[in-house]
C-alpha cells in the first residue's frame, strides 16, 4: 500500500481527539511584583471567575497564530513577544471535555500593560504572591491590587506558578530581566526587576558587579533627569551576538 492509498483509506475517527486551547500569561510589573492580566469569564464553566485570556485553537489555525489572535481579541494588544511556556494536559483540567492547553508567556513593558488595561475594560490587573523561594516551585497567591484574593478558573493558578518558575530559571542566563525596562535604565531599576522576579532583596554592590561582569549592559554616557539627588548613570542592554 502506498502512502497515498493509506491516507485515502485512513479513518480520522479511529482515535479520540482532544480539543486544544491557548492561554496567555501576560505579565507586567506593578507595585514591585509581577502582575498578570486576567479576564472575567462570562459563561460556564466557572462563570464569574477570573481566568487568563485564552480560547480554542481553530481546526485550520496554527497554535502560534491562535496565540496572536487571542492576544488581540481578548487583551486588545496588537503585538507582543510571546513564547511557549508549557503544555498543560491533565485529564480533568477542564470539566467540559478533554482539553489540552498550550500556555504562552508574554512580558509587557509598563506602557503596553497600562494601554491594555485602559483599552480593554474587561481586563483586571492581578498581583502574584509567591510563597516559595528560589526555583522550588509550588502554588502562588493571586489577588487584586487592593488585596482581595482571587480564585482562578481551571488550572490557571498553576499556569501562573509555572510562569514564575520559568522566569526565575531564565533570569541568570537570558535577557528576560530587561523586558520590563525602558531602553535606557538605571542599575537601581534593573535590580528592582530582578528582586521582583526573585521575590527577595539583593546586595546592591554584588548585584551591580555581577551585571557589569556579565557584559550584558553598557553605559550610555547619560544620566537620569528629574532626580532629587545626584542623577544615576543610565545604561542600556548590550545585544548579544
Amino acid at each position: 500500500m502506498t502512502e497515498t492509498d493509506f491516507l485515502d483509506d485512513y479513518d480520522p475517527t479511529a482515535f479520540e481527539r482532544p480539543s486544544v486551547t491557548v492561554d496567555l500569561v501576560l505579565l507586567g510589573l506593578r507595585q514591585g511584583s509581577p502582575t498578570a492580566l486576567l479576564v472575567k469569564r462570562q459563561q460556564n464553566p466557572f462563570a464569574g471567575q477570573w481566568a487568563l485570556p485564552g480560547g480554542f485553537v481553530r481546526i485550520d489555525e496554527a497554535v502560534d497564530d491562535a496565540a496572536k489572535r487571542i492576544l488581540h481579541d481578548k487583551a486588545g494588544i496588537q503585538s507582543a513577544h510571546l513564547e511557549q511556556l508549557y503544555t498543560f494536559g491533565s485529564v480533568k483540567r477542564d470539566p467540559r471535555m478533554r482539553i489540552i492547553s498550550v500556555a504562552y508567556l508574554g512580558l509587557l513593558a509598563e506602557d503596553s500593560f497600562a494601554s491594555a488595561l485602559k483599552g480593554t475594560p474587561s481586563l483586571l490587573a492581578a498581583g502574584i504572591g509567591v510563597p516559595w523561594t528560589g526555583e522550588k516551585g509550588g502554588p502562588v497567591e493571586v489577588q487584586s491590587l487592593d488585596g482581595k484574593p482571587l480564585f482562578l478558573a481551571f488550572d490557571h493558578a498553576e499556569i501562573l506558578a509555572m510562569a514564575i518558575l520559568r522566569l526565575r530559571g531564565k533570569l541568570d542566563y537570558s535577557d528576560v530581566g530587561f523586558a520590563w525596562l525602558p531602553e535606557n535604565f538605571t542599575l537601581r531599576q534593573l535590580q528592582d526587576v530582578h528582586e521582583a522576579i526573585l521575590g527577595t532583596s539583593l546586595n546592591k554592590p554584588a548585584f551591580r558587579r555581577r551585571m557589569l561582569d556579565k557584559g550584558w549592559i553598557e553605559g550610555t554616557g547619560e544620566r537620569e533627569t528629574g532626580a532629587s539627588f545626584r542623577p544615576a548613570e543610565l545604561y542600556r542592554f548590550k545585544c548579544q551576538h
